[in-house]
This record gives structure tokens, C-alpha cells and sequence, in this order.
């Protein structure tokens, strides 16, 4: 029989745990002192709690939202309660998840997610020349083991210390290896217009096509609103895609505001429509377009009406936010009583995250209400995910389940 512990405090005077991993949700105090009292006729164990000593003061509130689908998987660690997660069901796969610098913070997020989930670091070094010297600490402990690494592809000088660890991992004789890159970098290079572009999308599938495979077959690949339709045929035999979608996280979120009811969804061009328009097909719509007027484009509404609504302009990526600020001036000039955004992807090169203002009630033109995006770009996390109109939605729960797969 599982012992018994009672606490008692100021305001509480018996409560039970019956598990020590209860605990786990106490405030943890640098000292707690303890008053030893005689065992009960059910040989439980008494504890008082006299006095706690808090060396520092403690922050409890962190910015970023994990968010769930209202409607989890089966597979989904999400939705296993709590008290379940504890000890993790037969059916669930234990995974190894390796992680770079930059994407540390939301692999331990994706590990508070299930209890299958283990993290695993890698020694990064560099030879004075500047080029990697890498080392898997206990690569023997793997052995046999379902493995994951958490990458972000940030800038071209990252890609191959990274690239090395994605190739090594798979002959390890590891089970299984899945690659997840939230953000396929290079997606809006996906097409040659004249003769002598690259279209360096191409390229790079390429490259992640051919790690090596494991003992368990081809690796996958966990990414998420990839730029271009097309560019999932980029990918060769080799390697096993997974196209996720950050939309599901929006629509939670939305669910959860004062006028949810009175939400209507805004694609900034047609090819924001069509990725994602089945998804948000529950809510009126309005598309925009850019049309050309001498020599300048400009932003219109192609269809839908904004009068009186709160508009989320959706789309996959935004760099510059040119367009995005284009449309949500069309918008508002067009009767839209507060305007946000959402997307998947926030890169802002050159920190133009800066040109987003917060819209505190009825200047809709010039600023937004809120500003979502996921964790997928990391450096972008850390610089905004405490400015308003910022708000970051994580993929934590939703990079687990697919771990499930």
C-alpha cells in the first residue's frame, strides 16, 4: 500500500498525497523544514510543513502558450491525463530527443509534454578554425532506442554543425530517427522564374533527403506550414515528410477570446488561401490581393467584408510584415473594429518585428490587437515574447504527438 503524507499549513490542515509526484506542483523553496511527528494507526508518515526560506524570489509566469486541440489524437500524450502520464502506457513510444543551443527551450517544453519523451544534450565545440568539433555524449545508451533531434535552421552558418549530428544520429543503431524542423527555411525559393535561378528549397530537401537510414527504415521528417504546396515532391524516397500545421493552435486560441464570436479571417493573397482556407473554413472570409496602380502595388479586397469585425489576417510566414501592414490598412479603411494577425513563422530579419504596434482599442489602422506566432523561429521567441502585440503559441504539444506517430 502506497504510504500516505499530510501537510499541514496556515491554510491547509490535511491534504494527501498519495504520490509523491504530486509534489512536482509546489512552489519549490530553496529550505523546508520539517516537524517529525508519530506514524498513524495506517502507518502513514506525517509531515508539517513550519516555516519555508526563499533565498530568491520566484517568477511562475512564463509568456509562451502551450496550446492544445480541442479534439486531441488517440496517440497524442496530450491527452493522457495527468495522473496517467506518470508512468507511460505500453502503447506509448519512448523517444530520445537531442536538441541544438537555439532550440533548447522548446525541447523542454516538448519533453514537459509526456513522460516518453527523454532529453538527450550534445557537446557543441569548435576547432579554432571555426569549424564544429561535435560529440553524442553515451551514444552506446541509444542503442536500439527511437531517437529525435530538434533542429532550427536559422541561418546558413548553422545548418551544417547541425546537418553533421542529423547524419550521425541514424547509424547509431538507433530504432527509428525523426528529424523535427519546424521551419523549413528555404520554402519561398521554391521555383525558377528565369533561367538561372536556384531554387534553393530544392536543394536543401534534397540534402535531408539523403540521411542516412536507421534500423527501423527512411527517416522522418516533422515540419510544419511548409512554404509551397509543391515542395513536399521535392523530397526524395529516402526520407518520410510529415506536414504539420500551427493553424490548430490558432483556432484554440480564438475559441478563447471575449468575441470569438464575431471573428472573421483575412488572407493577405491567394496563396494564403490557399493553404489554409479548408482549415478556417468555419469562419467568414475575406481575400485580400495585390494589384498593380501605375507603378505601384497595392493591396485590396478581392472578396468579403470586414465592416464591424475582428479581423485575423492569416498566413504562413512574415519577414519585412510590408504586405501584412499593407492589408491591415485596407481593413481597417474598410470598417474592421480590431485587426490581429497569425502566423506559423515569424523570421524578421533586421528586427522589422519593431514596425508592429499594439492596438490598446479603436485605432485598428495603425495598430493590432494581437500579434500570434509559434516558437518555430526561436531567436524571434526570445526577442518579442514579452512585447505586446506578441504572443507566442508553442508547438510543444503538437511536435510530442507527432513523436507519437
Amino acid at each position: 500500500m502506497a504510504a500516505t503524507r499530510q501537510l499541514s499549513s496556515p491554510s491547509t490542515k490535511n491534504l494527501d498525497l498519495t504520490h509523491s509526484h504530486a509534489l512536482g506542483s509546489l512552489p519549490r523553496p530553496s529550505a523546508i523544514k520539517f516537524s517529525k511527528k508519530k506514524k498513524s494507526r495506517s502507518h502513514g508518515i506525517r509531515c508539517d510543513i513550519t516555516s519555508f526560506d526563499f533565498d530568491k524570489p520566484q517568477n511562475w509566469a512564463d509568456p509562451i502558450r502551450v496550446m492544445h486541440n480541442s479534439s486531441p489524437s488517440s496517440h497524442s500524450p496530450s491527452s493522457v491525463p495527468m495522473a496517467a502520464r506518470n508512468s507511460p502506457p505500453k502503447n506509448v513510444k519512448k523517444v530520445c530527443l537531442f536538441y541544438c543551443a537555439e532550440t533548447k527551450a522548446l525541447a523542454e517544453r516538448v519533453a514537459a509534454e509526456s513522460d516518453a519523451i527523454e532529453l538527450r544534450g550534445i557537446t557543441w565545440r569548435t576547432f579554432d578554425d571555426g569549424f564544429p568539433n561535435l560529440f553524442i555524449p553515451n551514444a552506446q545508451g541509444i542503442r536500439g532506442q527511437h531517437v529525435a533531434f530538434l533542429a532550427s535552421f536559422s541561418s546558413p552558418g548553422v545548418i551544417f554543425e547541425q546537418l553533421s549530428v542529423v547524419y550521425a544520429l541514424p547509424k547509431l543503431f538507433v530504432s527509428s530517427f525523426t528529424l523535427v524542423l519546424p521551419f523549413f527555411p528555404t520554402g519561398t525559393s521554391e521555383r525558377m522564374e528565369d533561367e538561372g535561378d536556384v531554387a534553393t528549397a530544392f536543394t536543401l530537401a534534397r540534402i535531408l533527403s539523403h540521411i542516412p537510414i536507421s534500423r527501423g527504415g527512411p527517416t522522418s521528417l516533422v515540419t510544419f506550414d511548409i512554404h509551397a504546396l509543391q515542395e513536399r515532391f521535392y523530397f526524395g524516397d529516402n526520407i518520410l515528410p510529415c506536414f504539420e500545421s500551427g493553424i490548430p493552435l490558432l483556432k484554440s486560441r480564438l475559441q478563447e477570446l471575449p468575441d470569438s464570436d464575431n471573428i472573421s479571417i483575412a488572407f493577405p493573397d491567394d496563396g494564403a488561401w490557399k493553404r489554409f482556407h479548408k482549415l478556417l473554413q468555419h469562419f467568414p472570409t475575406i481575400v485580400c490581393a495585390k494589384v498593380r496602380e501605375g507603378d505601384k502595388r497595392i493591396v485590396r479586397i478581392k472578396e468579403g467584408d470586414p465592416a464591424g469585425r475582428h479581423v485575423v489576417i492569416v498566413d504562413d510566414l512574415v519577414q519585412s510584415g510590408g504586405t501584412l501592414i499593407e492589408c491591415q490598412r485596407v481593413l481597417a479603411a474598410h470598417g474592421a473594429t480590431k485587426i490581429s494577425a497569425y502566423v506559423t513563422h515569424g523570421i524578421f530579419p533586421n528586427r522589422s518585428w519593431e514596425r508592429f504596434e499594439r492596438d490598446n482599442g479603436g485605432n485598428p489602422e495603425n495598430g493590432l490587437t494581437y500579434f500570434w506566432i509559434t516558437d518555430s523561429c526561436p531567436l524571434t521567441v526570445t526577442a518579442v515574447k514579452t512585447k505586446p502585440p506578441f504572443e507566442v503559441l508553442s508547438l510543444a504539444g503538437s511536435i510530442a504527438a507527432a513523436l507519437q506517430i
